[in-house]
């Protein structure tokens, strides 16, 4: 079942058209990257599917109900976590959690079991202090806790990781991975390496328009297919080697590209006979990076 729909959506802000016929599906239980360029309209596009915004046309829905611009019925089943999540800075992480579980009309004792379980997953269960004084990163673990803290179908997070260093973003997208097992999970990123980690799918967002989407696991097909990489000590030898075998491409700086490995012992063959210095051999596997790239044409 798709958890998340958008079917030919379409949003202009003036004569900027931001969206141009979106449509993309997200499976019920998979993590999913939605994957764009600063600017792109990643950011529009997750305000129309929370009902904050009206598409000048197309349709969105969520849990297989639609969405209606001011009718918010169907963000009983979604779970947001804004790129900068904000706070009551004098509350504790306990405190804030029961306050959000009390004005949704969560029993207190629900409250009291969930917000004890989305702390341990956070990381934040020994923190007592108030957030005032959290980190960039501990206020982003927390806005994970209590946009999961009513158990959403749909997690929905906008660039949760782009502001952190290696450390603490590596620690949110552990926690998003494992909220997976527990919601469908869509999240933004213009950092296409977190996008390979954590996901089952993604989407590339490119000047309004979807240009692909895929699962990670035929990105891992494509990589078994991938180019082998010669690179030559001298350009003058791999401008040779390229005229001789005409199924070799150019890889820029000396290097070469082989497509059939099979071929692979008559070029080595002719390196070694010929006493030809090269530098490294080795597969070169395709990245969700060098799909994107590929896919917008750069």
């Amino acid at each position: 079942m798709d958890m998340l729909t958008l079917s030919h959506v379409n949003k202009c802000f003036g004569h900027k058209k931001v969206l141009q016929d979106v449509s993309f599906s997200v499976r019920e239980h998979t993590v999913f990257g939605f994957v764009g360029q600063n600017g792109a309209g990643k950011t529009t596009a997750m305000k129309l599917i929370l009902g904050l915004l009206t598409p000048d046309s197309g349709e969105i829905c969520v849990n297989g109900r639609p969405v209606r611009y001011g009718d918010t019925d169907t963000n009983q089943y979604i779970g947001y976590l804004p790129d900068v999540p904000e706070f009551y800075p004098y509350m504790t992480p306990s405190e804030y959690l029961r306050f959000c579980g009390e004005i949704t009309g969560m029993p207190s004792k629900e409250i009291s079991a969930r917000t004890e379980e989305l702390l341990c997953l956070t990381g934040l269960e020994k923190e007592d202090r108030r957030i005032r004084g959290f980190s960039r990163g501990m206020k982003q673990r927390l806005g994970v806790a209590q946009a999961l803290l009513s158990r959403p179908k749909l997690l929905i997070c906008d660039e949760p990781a782009s502001a952190l260093d290696p450390a603490g973003r590596r620690e949110l997208l552990d926690i998003l991975e494992m909220a997976g097992e527990q919601a469908t999970v869509l999240f933004s990123t213009h950092i296409l390496s977190d996008v390979e980690q954590i996901c089952d799918e993604f989407a590339f967002l490119h000047n309004g328009k979807i240009v692909r989407q895929d699962t990670l696991e035929n990105l891992r097909q494509k990589k078994k297919s991938s180019d082998v990489v010669l690179e030559m000590e001298l350009a003058e030898d791999a401008q040779m080697l390229l005229k001789i075998f005409s199924y070799l491409r150019s890889g820029g700086h000396n290097r070469i590209l082989l497509e059939k490995a099979e071929m692979l012992p008559e070029i080595l063959h002719y390196i070694a006979n010929n006493k030809i210095p090269f530098l490294r051999l080795e597969r070169q596997e395709m990245t969700i990076e060098d799909l994107f790239m590929e896919v917008v044409g750069k």
